[in-house]
């Protein structure tokens, strides 16, 4: 899965600028002027990572944070608020609004990059990997294949997808809603028991290799995948 950068800054020149900067680094990147903006495009892709300015022409970043980490199908993607505040009591307020960081303006491109690939791999231990391995199963990004030891695992292209962002956040519980925003896609609509219908289908082809156990149903809550023995 490639990586989504969403930027919502109301300077042009620094939308463009971060941009430039985070395509040439291999990064997808979405952008917006405004709060009302970046919600209405939250509505159509969901993004790995928000960089949020702290000034904003409607709705403040440190409000927009905040609404964000209060709605379940963004509250566990991670924010990165852009300032040329700098003062303590100001980054303490941004941090407490749900921000997993601060950097303040102006700023280098190689700062940039290596404060976001911190954050994503602080979100998603498996971010930069190309092979994920959690107790002997093992999925191979670039390969897109999956082996259990030896035994290689046959899956089709949903259920490879629902489990490299399982394991790519092992032990987190994620309800249905969230995994059909971040599997799907938030444009698409379709029920939420076609993630039960895919959960089955991934648990049945990891059945034959003992490890469908990995995948836990959380009741009430929605399903994690297991990094325990």
């Amino acid at each position: 899965m490639s990586v989504n950068i969403f930027i919502v800054d109301d300077e042009a020149d620094v939308r463009e600028m971060v941009s430039f900067t985070l395509k040439r680094q291999g990064f997808n990147v979405v952008s917006a002027a405004d709060s009302r903006t970046a919600l209405k495009k939250l509505g159509e892709i969901l993004p790995d990572l928000i960089l949020l300015d702290w000034m904003l022409p409607d709705i403040s970043g440190v409000d927009l944070a905040r609404q964000l980490k209060a709605d379940e199908r963004y509250e566990d993607i991670p924010i990165i608020m852009l300032t040329a505040r700098g003062e303590e009591d100001d980054k303490i307020r941004g941090l407490d609004a749900g921000a997993d960081d601060y950097i303040t303006k102006p700023f280098s491109p190689r700062e940039l990059g290596a404060r976001i690939n911190a954050v994503l791999r602080r979100a998603s231990p498996s971010h930069g990997k190309d092979v994920i391995n959690i107790n002997g199963l093992s999925l191979d990004l670039k390969g897109h294949r999956v082996h259990a030891g030896n035994t290689e695992v046959n899956l089709g292209p949903t259920e490879f997808k629902l489990l490299q962002f399982l394991m790519g956040h092992p032990d987190r519980v994620f309800s249905r809603t969230q995994l059909l925003d971040r599997i799907w896609g938030s444009n698409v609509y379709i029920e939420e028991r076609t993630v039960d219908v895919h959960i089955r289908r991934l648990r049945k082809a990891l059945e034959p290799v003992a490890y469908d156990r990995m995948i836990q149903t959380i009741r009430g809550a929605g399903y994690r995948l297991t990094a325990e023995e």
